[in-house]
């Protein structure tokens, strides 16, 4: 194959280099196009053919299923690594050391108190904030409390502002949740370990001691890493594009959590317990439903089936079923919610229309069903999910900064009026 790619406008052609990655991704490098061509650019919208940047952090292959994080397989982190090993490969580039991974926790653990000031403006919000707002503006308001800028110079400075949201973020998503339930806020144990102290963060109540479970413990930690970084993806590309402006790492990060918070992104596992809800008040048929899916006619639209990135399965849901399985074995919740998704499941795998067009539950379905047995609220599904893709937003983040990207500044094609004589008011 040749390493340039040739384009002809207007009978003149014009030589572009392509570029190959580790994996064979074959891209051609237009960065010179408005300059040789005299201002010709390109236009893709939702960019699905253009590459905003090079990145070593993940690799996703829809059309085999295959997700890795720096070059390791999502089933091999899923089962032999827990949450903050993860977190620190991401962002490091190199699974910890004992040793690191201890500093890691250690540092993380020390910033885990947020200015009590913090409590004020979470006051300000009625009960009936969604919670995705909530958490965003707690995050972007972090700046203020932190108001020197991050030098990305400095591996110190850095690694300090790593630590700092790492240990902050729990907090604030358990607080979102608490202010919601009308719980006191607390701040769990030093002693426990990262995950665990998130599930007791959240869910302790004031009157009853904690009881954890190891099984909600796994189930949770797979969940986080399942998310915990995805390529370029809209709130991915949203943080990098913030921070291309040399925005601090906490305003990047509030940014990409209001991108997280859409129904065609993160909102997607709450989307799925609002159609099995639907479903329920409607006699809980899941035959009539899955008949309604296959109805090119029927407005009805079955989420958490499919993906418009995975063209096979989901490698997450496969991984992420066997953890559903448990929590719902191990809590024997009775919950006709729950009933209907194992349906809408059940036939989803078997029948010959959904296994043709490969529309398999995706890792949102599975998602939505463990964290409603867990007992966390279905406005409260996508600040889970930012909170399993905090370490990922940081690493993207880090990695922008670090190769000094310019700043993002996208082109547009013009399609509106020409120029025009300006009228004054009594003669319009």
């Amino acid at each position: 194959m040749s390493d340039k790619a040739t384009l002809e406008i207007n009978g003149q052609k014009h030589e572009f280099p392509l570029i190959t990655g580790t994996e064979n991704e074959v891209a051609i490098d237009i960065k010179t196009l408005r300059g040789v061509t005299g201002g010709v650019t390109t236009i893709d919208p939702g960019y699905k053919n253009t590459g905003s940047c090079e990145s070593a952090i993940t690799f996703l292959n829809g059309e085999k299923g295959i997700l890795r994080y720096r070059g390791y397989s999502i089933e091999d982190l899923a089962e032999k690594a827990d949450f903050l090993e993860v977190a620190y490969l991401l962002i490091f580039g190199e699974l910890p050391t004992q040793e690191q991974l201890d500093k890691f926790h250690s540092d993380i653990k020390k910033h885990s108190v947020v200015d009590d000031d913090v409590k004020k403006i979470l006051d300000a919000f009625p009960k009936s904030a969604h919670p995705m707002g909530v958490l965003a503006s707690l995050t972007s308001a972090l700046t203020a409390f932190n108001p020197s800028s991050v030098n990305v110079e400095s591996e110190e400075d850095m690694y300090n502002a790593i630590v700092r949201i790492l240990g902050k973020f729990p907090v604030l998503v358990a607080w979102t949740m608490r202010k919601k339930q009308g719980l006191p806020l607390n701040y769990g144990s030093e002693d426990l370990g990262y995950v665990e102290n998130i599930l007791k963060m959240m869910f302790e109540k004031p009157n009853k001691e904690y009881q954890q479970s190891e099984i909600l413990v796994n189930a949770l930690d797979k969940l986080l890493i399942l998310h915990a970084d995805h390529e370029q993806n809209c709130s991915t590309s949203t943080v990098r594009i913030v921070g291309s402006s040399h925005a601090g790492l906490f305003a990047s990060l509030s940014a990409g959590i209001s991108a997280l918070w859409g129904p065609l992104h993160g909102g997607a596992n709450q989307a799925v317990l609002e159609m099995l809800e639907g479903i329920k008040e409607d006699g809980g048929d899941t035959k009539k439903y899955m008949g309604k899916a296959k109805d090119k006619e029927d407005p009805f639209r079955l989420m958490g089936f499919g993906h418009r990135v995975y063209k096979n399965f989901d490698p997450r849901a496969r991984i992420i079923k066997k953890s559903a399985d448990e929590v719902l074995g191990d809590l024997g919740v009775e919950d006709p919610i729950l009933d209907i998704a194992k349906g809408l499941e059940k036939e989803a795998l078997e029948d010959d229309y959904f296994v043709k067009r490969k529309l398999y539950p995706n890792v949102d379905f599975y998602s939505g069903i463990i964290y409603r047995a867990m007992g966390i609220p279905v406005e409260m599904f996508t600040v889970m999910f930012a909170l399993g893709r905090l370490p990922g937003w940081i690493a993207q983040w880090r990695e922008m900064r670090m190769r000094k990207e310019p700043i993002g500044r996208p082109r547009q094609v013009y399609i509106g009026e020409n120029h025009r004589d300006f009228k004054t008011i009594e003669n319009r």
